[in-house]
């Protein structure tokens, strides 16, 4: 399978994650952008492995749960999540907010684990999301877990785009705020990843690698409970260092 069937077939279940309903062939063609021809062939392709399947009078599409299978597998066999997704389950229960796991990858945040909170209105959002380094709190803290040298090498290569009115875009200032998330041992975004929504993270070391995790809610919530937050983060990066 070459790249762009790879990138297809990877647009096609995130295709039906979002619209979660049986699609026709046409239906597809014209939400993946590609001819009519191409997504035949792909749709042929994943039903002969099993991965698709067609029903009803109007022949349409929709997976089958050996996709969800195999990742669940894979992820019921994870050494790291094994140790760390009790700690993150527990930091969600008692902050009542959304609890993210995420690493840093070329240049960006990848969220590995989100684990939304329960409440009504919450931060929400999937695992493999990509967010700056910049503007999220799990990027600034990374960033701050860097040595010198590397964390100069990768902000200079960052493009400080502005994701809210709230993002820092000027190089100094986050330099400044980089010192602040070192000095303090965590890092804080307000409203500059996401309008409204606020977030603190901290890094974790954990088998010789750096991750983040973030505590993240509405801004009106979490202001009331910075430090009781932060303090709930801390123990459980803790939590985790000292399971290795």
């Amino acid at each position: 399978m070459d790249v762009k069937s790879a990138s297809r077939t990877l647009d096609l279940f995130e295709l039906f994650a979002r619209e979660r309903q049986p699609l026709t062939l046409s239906e597809l063609a014209t939400a993946l952008d590609v001819p009519l021809s191409s997504c035949f062939n792909l749709v042929k392709s994943l039903t002969n492995r099993g991965f698709l399947f067609g029903a009803g009078p109007h022949k349409q599409i929709y997976p089958t749960r050996k996709m969800y299978d195999i990742a669940a597998t894979i992820a019921a066999a994870d050494p790291w999540l094994q140790r760390i997704l009790p700690r993150l389950e527990a930091l969600r229960d008692a902050t009542g907010e959304t609890a993210i796991l995420g690493k840093e990858q070329g240049g960006r945040v990848v969220y590995l684990v989100v684990l939304e909170g329960a409440q009504n209105i919450r931060y929400t959002a999937r695992p493999g999301d990509l967010k700056p380094l910049h503007s999220s709190a799990i990027g600034k803290a990374l960033l701050g877990a860097m040595t010198a040298p590397a964390r100069e090498k990768t902000m200079s290569k960052l493009k400080l785009e502005a994701m809210t009115d709230a993002t820092i875009v000027d190089r100094a200032r986050l330099a400044e705020e980089i010192d602040a998330t070192i000095a303090r041992k965590y890092s804080i975004t307000r409203g500059e990843n996401v309008a409204d929504v606020m977030a603190i993270a901290a890094p974790v070391k954990f088998r010789d690698d750096t991750y983040g995790i973030a505590v993240a809610g509405p801004m009106h919530r979490m202001n009331e409970h910075v430090a009781e937050h932060q303090r709930r983060l801390a123990a459980a990066c803790r939590e985790i260092e000292e399971s290795r």
